[in-house]
């Protein structure tokens, strides 16, 4: 006659359960690890917009020469789409003459989970003889 083993072993509700709180404290911290990475992707690209927006008014005031590019002071509201949503920056322009020159100075400044950033550019345009 054949013995035949049962074999009994196997997972108690305990340990189950434990197995589910260690699985669910690896998932919460991947969940924190893609809310991060999607936050500073968002970051970037609010920081992106800025830039551009800056490259933009500077180009507008290069366009317009020399005796016509302005050096007085002018705070400029602006509002882009960053991700489906209209964002607010702040662009100073600032400027000084010189003897043939002008610096021209803009600053551009923007909010993003209660702090504030800044990004600045600057150029100089030189008169013609």
């Amino acid at each position: 006659m054949e013995t035949v083993m049962q074999n009994k072993s196997g997972f108690t509700l305990i340990e189950f359960l434990v197995s589910i709180v260690i699985l669910m404290v690896g998932m919460l911290g991947l969940l924190q690890v893609v809310n991060l990475a999607f936050s500073q992707s968002t970051q970037n690209q609010i920081r992106n917009v800025a830039v551009a927006v800056v490259d933009e008014e500077m180009a507008k005031e290069i366009a317009k020469g020399y005796e016509n590019a302005s050096t007085s002071t002018k705070a400029i509201p602006v509002q882009r789409e960053v991700l489906t949503v209209m964002k607010n920056y702040s662009v100073v322009r600032t400027g000084s003459t010189l003897q043939n020159s002008k610096q021209i100075n803009f600053e551009v400044r923007w909010r993003y989970k209660g702090s504030t950033y800044n990004h600045s550019a600057s150029s100089v345009l030189t008169k013609n003889n």
